[in-house]
């Protein structure tokens, strides 16, 4: 398996698609994807990756309090904001944004999960924009998602390998806005094939000078090092064993590695292991022991203080307390199902 694949593997993703918008010039809007809005979709997560596929006309997006951010976006173009942080977008950013809550609010109560419309703006040219996010799992802040810009566009008008699912979704939102039956399930199903294919178009795109998860994967040393750490991560890895296979020395190869994702080779595969003993705390019912031997230890007590080293407890106590937050969104998630009130609230 290779690296990028198995770090998505861990991560979990759970598309959802929430909005399809018909913005009119000028206007702008801010706010951000966040726990509340998720909770009407999908289960409880630690991190939520928000996008904003244009399909006619054009905007302008950046970040709250970042002019510097800004990016200008025609149809065709995906937006993404890893972090899903609190981004405007609108004709122009100059104007006095409206928060996408307050327009949503009335929506979001009335038919939690559903794929809602939108028309907003003065009237002139439109735009526009299918909205939605992913959920996944980031319990040790995963390599790849850490690596994303903050926020980024890819073109998807001129890639023939990302064509069809730009066209798919177009489609897709079609249905959507005609309410026919299965729109919500393919357009979720859609949304996490697109982030694949942007993470794909952010590693092409890298400078030739950038450091960090994503252009190690790229490289060809340290991405032949990665995919076989990822490929066997229980194995008695020794950097002499990993570099005579990537054809490297060596000291060369942990001078590369430690260059390019600022930790060597034999701590990058300990901190692999405690992102796989995390999953399988939360998703299983395996021991202890069993899962200490699955990711390598020898013994449940040295991969008990290993696991407390990168979290700060013990894993018993961490998936005690995972345990209960789930319980929590449960019921929340009952609770909207029972009429309860969903507000985006904007931070």
């Amino acid at each position: 398996m290779d690296a990028v694949s198995d770090v998505l593997r861990i991560v979990r993703l759970s598309g959802a698609v929430y909005l399809n918008g018909t913005f009119t010039a000028p206007w702008c809007l801010i706010g951000r994807t966040d726990a509340a809005l998720c909770a009407a979709y999908l289960p409880r997560s630690e991190r939520v990756v928000s996008y904003h596929l244009i399909t006619e006309g054009s905007c302008w997006a950046q970040l709250a309090g970042n002019p510097a951010s800004a990016i200008h976006l025609n149809a065709g173009e995906l937006l993404v904001v890893p972090q899903g942080e609190t981004h405007l977008m609108g004709s122009s950013l100059d104007l006095s944004p409206m928060p996408v809550e307050m327009l949503l609010s009335r929506q979001m109560e009335a038919m939690p999960g559903e794929v809602m419309t939108l028309s907003y703006g003065a009237g002139g040219m439109p735009t526009r924009i299918v909205c939605g996010f992913l959920a996944c799992d980031d319990t040790l802040s995963n390599p790849l998602l850490s690596s994303l810009p903050r926020i980024f566009k890819i073109d998807m008008r001129n890639d023939p390998r990302a064509a069809w699912l730009e066209s798919s979704l177009r489609f897709a939102a079609a249905e959507a806005a005609d309410s026919r039956a299965g729109s919500t399930v393919v357009l979720a199903r859609l949304s996490e094939l697109l982030f694949v294919e942007a993470i794909r178009c952010c590693i092409e795109a890298l400078p030739a000078d950038q450091t960090g998860w994503l252009a190690g994967v790229r490289d060809r040393f340290v991405g032949r090092a990665l995919s076989l750490l990822h490929a066997q991560p229980v194995h008695a890895w020794t950097v002499d064993e990993l570099a005579r296979k990537v054809g490297l020395s060596r000291s060369a190869l942990a001078q590369r590695f430690t260059d390019l994702l600022g930790q060597p080779p034999m701590q990058y595969l300990a901190r692999w292991r405690m992102q796989i003993a995390a999953q399988e705390l939360l998703i299983s019912n395996k021991t202890l022991a069993a899962i200490a031997e699955q990711i390598g230890y020898e013994s449940e007590a040295a991969f008990s203080r290993a696991f407390r080293r990168e979290f700060g407890m013990p894993p018993a106590g961490w998936r005690k307390n995972q345990g209960k937050a789930d319980g929590v969104a449960e019921s929340a998630r009952a609770a909207l199902s029972a009429g309860g009130t969903i507000l985006a609230r904007q931070t």
